[in-house]
């Protein structure tokens, strides 16, 4: 058995479907124990504007899960009623199959990727940075990312950028993925406002706990503002 990421996110409209949703980033977990090859999973919420925000936003969220195959992953989503309930209320959702590249850091004090795939300069390549964001930092913090999330907009070489996180304001995550690793290098090394942040982390210690990870995306299944996102990723 080879491990897999899988990443799910949902776009709802009506206030009772979004309201569903935001009680099930509480409800969900009793769905969620006992599936079969499921090893690490997270319930997450989303932030408003452009995905990275102080402000929640409640029509969007996310299941990331590490499977202990595809073959398990595929079995969930065939046939769980959970999931299946959650795409029904949702007017758009999409899957990214991926291996993990490389990852640091901790998540809830573990490690949970298992690194198997190489990366390639010309491939597409999606990125996870997630933190828990120090109580006395969160004012210092939430002043600088908002450009930095902004400034994302930029960069023709991103597919999407989306925040989210297990709760607002302190434990936050950005899932983007890219149409090659070229293009997300060019943004993290090269653009001055995410170069600030990063310089910014390191001296004035804003994560009690942070990781960063790679992946290697390799299959993308559904439809995002109204496009195949597979079809968004292909160059």
């Amino acid at each position: 058995m080879s491990q897999i990421t899988t990443c799910t996110f949902f776009k709802l409209e009506s206030f009772s479907n979004k309201f569903w949703a935001f009680a099930q980033m509480q409800l969900g977990h009793a769905h969620l124990k006992n599936i079969d090859g499921l090893v690490f999973y997270k319930l997450l919420g989303s932030g408003a504007e452009n995905g990275f925000s102080s402000i929640p936003n409640f029509g969007t969220y996310a299941l990331l899960c590490i499977w202990d195959s595809e073959a398990k992953a595929n079995t969930f989503f065939e046939n769980n009623s959970f999931y299946k309930k959650y795409k029904s209320k949702s007017s758009e959702s999409f899957t990214v199959f991926a291996n993990a590249a490389e990852a640091h850091g901790k998540w809830d004090k573990k490690q949970p990727f298992i690194s198997t795939a190489t990366l390639a300069l010309d491939k597409p390549v999606m990125v996870l940075t997630r933190a828990s964001i120090r109580i006395s930092k969160l004012i210092s913090f939430w002043r600088k990312v908002g450009n930095v999330s902004k400034s994302l907009e930029e960069y023709k070489g991103l597919v999407l950028s989306i925040g989210v996180g297990e709760w607002p304001l302190i434990q936050q995550a950005t899932v983007s993925i890219w149409k090659t690793q070229a293009e997300m290098i060019d943004y993290a090394y090269k653009n001055e406002k995410h170069k600030e942040v990063v310089r910014l982390t390191r001296k004035l210690n804003w994560y009690k706990e942070e990781m960063f990870a790679r992946f290697s995306p390799y299959k993308f299944v559904g439809f995002w503002n109204g496009k195949n996102v597979q079809n968004l990723i292909e160059i």
